[in-house]
């Protein structure tokens, strides 16, 4: 073998290890981050890192790790699996994310947080106050226009408690369905998968436009506070409920 292919063969090699070995915290200091985004403790490599903190908005996550798939770089694409924090963090999560030119997809998809987290410092109306968690599970999503292509899962409120300046509601546990209608996000449920009475969708459109077309009728598991006011919603229908319908921005975002 020539000198010459010697070298090339030793460059070629010094190259593969570079890559292989770049560091992770290397790249996130030089990574054009907007400025609500913050990471810190960054270790390990691109291909598979760890950062201890990432904030979001003032929106602390703690322990976010990942494996990215570099044979996935060939055909265009960043391959993510990503891992959110534990039993013990506030934030947890995981799922297999993937980045392309035509846009973001995921599957397997698990996010646990408090609403507190959600929310953040958003100012609600009527100084209302949510106490409770959420839990996100997408079986499938794939960006589209305005928002999906296709979009599978289930979205859980938990242990919802909400105050306001007219009483309070402890709501329980309230089950959402997922799909993607024409573009849309649309969240569905019905008196099966929440003990309030509550049957509808919601949907999450263009300008993030918010339209909700649902109905409530009395339970005995309804807090008292909640009965008394449905009233305020118009009339009851032939089955006893009440209308519910709003189309606009989500309050308080």
């Amino acid at each position: 073998m020539s000198l010459i292919k010697k070298i090339v063969i030793g460059v070629v090699i010094y190259l593969a290890f570079m890559v292989a070995y770049i560091p992770a915290n290397w790249v996130v200091g030089i990574a054009p981050l907007p400025n609500n985004i913050k990471v810190s403790g960054v270790s390990g490599t691109l291909w598979q890192g760890h950062a201890e903190l990432v904030s979001i908005d003032r929106r602390i996550i703690e322990q976010v790790s990942w494996d990215m798939n570099p044979w996935a770089l060939f055909i265009g694409q960043v391959n993510l699996d990503v891992n959110i924090g534990n039993r013990a963090t506030v934030v947890s999560g995981q799922g297999d994310i993937t980045w392309a030119l035509s846009g973001i997809s995921a599957e397997n998809l698990r996010f646990e947080a408090p609403n507190s987290f959600l929310l953040g410092n958003s100012r609600l109306p009527f100084r209302t106050k949510v106490n409770g968690d959420v839990s996100l599970i997408v079986e499938r999503l794939e960006q589209g226009e305005p928002w999906c292509e296709q979009l599978s899962g289930k979205l859980f409120l938990n242990r919802i408690d909400v105050k306001n300046q007219f009483g309070e509601y402890p709501l329980g546990n309230i089950a959402l369905g997922l799909k993607c209608i024409d573009g849309m996000v649309q969240l569905n449920t019905d008196d099966t998968m929440n003990q309030m009475g509550i049957e509808g969708i919601a949907s999450l459109g263009e300008s993030n436009r918010f339209s909700v077309s649902a109905k409530i009728k009395p339970t005995p598991e309804q807090p008292e506070d909640l009965t008394q006011a449905l009233s305020f919603l118009g009339k009851q229908d032939s089955q006893g409920y009440y209308p519910i319908n709003y189309n606009g921005v989500i309050p308080g975002m």
